[in-house]
């Protein structure tokens, strides 16, 4: 599959790696193992009705959230041409790295280890081989979880890793030795296809970790890799939902009426949709039984992480309202955990593919439908509000823009995904789709966030054909075709300025969003067409 990409010789055990000396190595343990060490070594609770539930100890300063200024890539002969260096992909030393990495070896010596042999990628063509490297039991349930189970523990023995990961939380870096910006880091190695994690106890840097391989891998062998979900309805049309963390991507994609494929992370070949992952990764303050009544109930199973979530010291009851930790609480759970799944993990072409924003301003409309030129436009745009606890920092919603919907994971430049993207729209016939689920009536701190149920009845309208005949409005400054009726949602709110009282201070708010989409898709004027470059706002 990988011509350039070639699987080096690996020995049985960690000596392929310099590991020596380790205390013990828990190898592949089950999920009923791993609970009862992360009980006995303290690293977490079971709670009412049986999910684990793991905090960061409170005398640490390890973060809770991504830490996206602390990810490195090693630049080297391979890497020097293909990766877009930038503050996003930001280069790290090849020689620095190996110097971290013998402190890291050192640091594991007379530890008890734990293991996951995983795969990434549910089509076998696309499939990568993973292993996984951590101090904590909980973060080989959390590998184990997210990725793909090997089910015949008879395969394990031959299970030779194509990329391995390694999660130390409480190994700390120098930030002056080690030339990095904290105690906290990501190092991405390509070429040696390694994954170095150390000084942060947030689960997610593991899957992301293997994300970016995927992302510097498949586009290569004309496979695109998308941070989106999948579904498939019961006729069979599977639809794609792009988005950043909490703008929705998680909960819309989780609907009753469709099965799931996959929550985050996927490919698209020339057969079809193919989910990178084993499970999924949710957002859990706030959690409404009414509103999201399947991720409410794997918070409720055995097997299930609870990261970060507040849980009675004497009940075991969890408080899925209390950020007193961090507004980030995640569940950590797999597929199998709900009902409606793909248990294959892929699907046809999509016929419908789903920007979603979650827009602070307030201005865009709460449904559009893009050309392909558009829809290559806010692709690398990936306009979004940042919203707290996301990450590291982050205390109230930020408007930001992050290309391809997941820039901190994409190695190569976001044109090369866009294009691969156009390509496979055109040849497929894909309607496309912008879903504003962010703020109505006004900015954030004046407006109210746009009801589920609307954006429910919008996108399930969009898929199922009941918006192709009505009549569409442009937006004159965003240059969007609008819907101006649809069924069980008001009319009044498909066009925003009409939501507002002040439609003055709308017609400001506009034009500043606008200026910041004009401005930030400079960078593209280079690598897209006159007609992608154009379907931006006017004036």
């Amino acid at each position: 599959m990988k011509p350039f990409y070639e699987l080096k010789k690996v020995e049985p055990g960690l000596e392929y790696l310099g590991i020596r000396n380790v205390k013990k190595v828990h190898w592949n343990l089950c999920s009923s193992k791993l609970y009862e060490q992360a009980t006995k070594r303290g690293e977490g609770v079971i709670s009412h009705l049986g999910p684990l539930v793991v905090v960061r100890p409170t005398e640490s300063p390890i973060s809770t959230g991504r830490a996206p200024n602390d990810k490195f890539i090693v630049r080297d002969k391979d890497t020097e041409d293909k990766i877009n260096w930038g503050h996003v992909n930001i280069a790290y030393d090849s020689e620095k790295f190996e110097n971290i990495f013998e402190r890291l070896k050192a640091y594991m010596q007379d530890r008890e280890l734990f293991i996951q042999d995983v795969h990434a990628g549910a089509d076998e063509k696309y499939r990568l081989a993973v292993r996984v490297i951590t101090e904590y039991a909980w973060q080989s349930l959390f590998a184990r979880n997210l990725l793909i189970r090997i089910r015949d523990r008879r395969q394990l023995p031959h299970f030779t890793p194509e990329f391995t990961v390694i999660a130390m939380p409480k190994f700390l870096a120098n930030p002056q030795l080690d030339d990095i910006h904290s105690e906290t880091f990501i190092l991405v190695n390509f070429t040696q296809k390694l994954v170095l994690i150390g000084g942060t106890y947030y689960g997610g840097e593991i899957k992301k970790s293997v994300f970016t391989a995927l992302n510097y891998i498949l586009p290569q062998n004309n496979v695109l890799s998308m941070h989106c979900s999948a579904n498939v309805g019961e006729k069979g049309d599977t639809v794609l939902l792009f988005g950043l963390s909490g703008t929705g991507k998680t909960t819309l994609s989780a609907d009753p009426k469709r099965a799931l494929i996959g929550d985050d992370e996927h490919g698209w070949s020339d057969d079809g949709i193919f989910n990178f992952e084993g499970g999924c990764y949710a957002k859990v303050i706030r959690l409404s039984k009414e509103a999201e009544p399947e991720i409410y109930e794997t918070t409720r199973k055995f097997g299930t992480i609870l990261e970060n979530v507040v849980c009675d010291e004497e009940t075991r009851y969890v408080d899925l309202d209390d950020d007193s930790i961090t507004e980030n609480t995640r569940a950590a759970y797999p597929l199998t955990h709900l009902d409606n799944v793909v248990k294959e993990g892929m699907g046809g072409h999509p016929e419908n593919i789903v920007f979603l924003t979650a827009d602070a301003f307030g201005v865009l409309p709460p449904i559009s439908k893009l050309t392909i030129d558009q829809a290559t436009y806010h692709f690398l745009l990936g306009y979004t509000a940042k919203l707290a606890g996301t990450e590291a920092g982050v205390t109230e919603p930020k408007a930001t823009f992050s290309a391809c919907f997941g820039a901190p994971f994409m190695p190569l430049h976001p044109s090369e995904y866009a294009k691969l993207l156009a390509k496979k729209i055109e040849a497929n016939n894909a309607r496309c789709w912008l879903v504003n689920t962010g703020w109505t009536g006004g900015p954030y701190g004046v407006g109210e966030r746009i009801s589920i149920k609307y954006t429910r009845a919008l996108l399930n309208a969009a898929l199922e054909g009941r918006l192709d005949d009505v009549e569409y409005m442009q937006d004159p400054i965003f240059c969007l075709s609008v819907p101006t009726s649809c069924p069980n949602v008001p009319s009044e709110i498909l066009v925003p300025r009409n939501t507002w009282n002040d439609k003055a201070a709308y017609d400001r708010k506009a034009k500043e969003l606008a200026d910041l989409f004009t401005e930030n898709f400079k960078q593209y004027e280079n690598f897209v067409s006159d007609q992608v470059y154009g379907s931006g706002p006017t004036g």
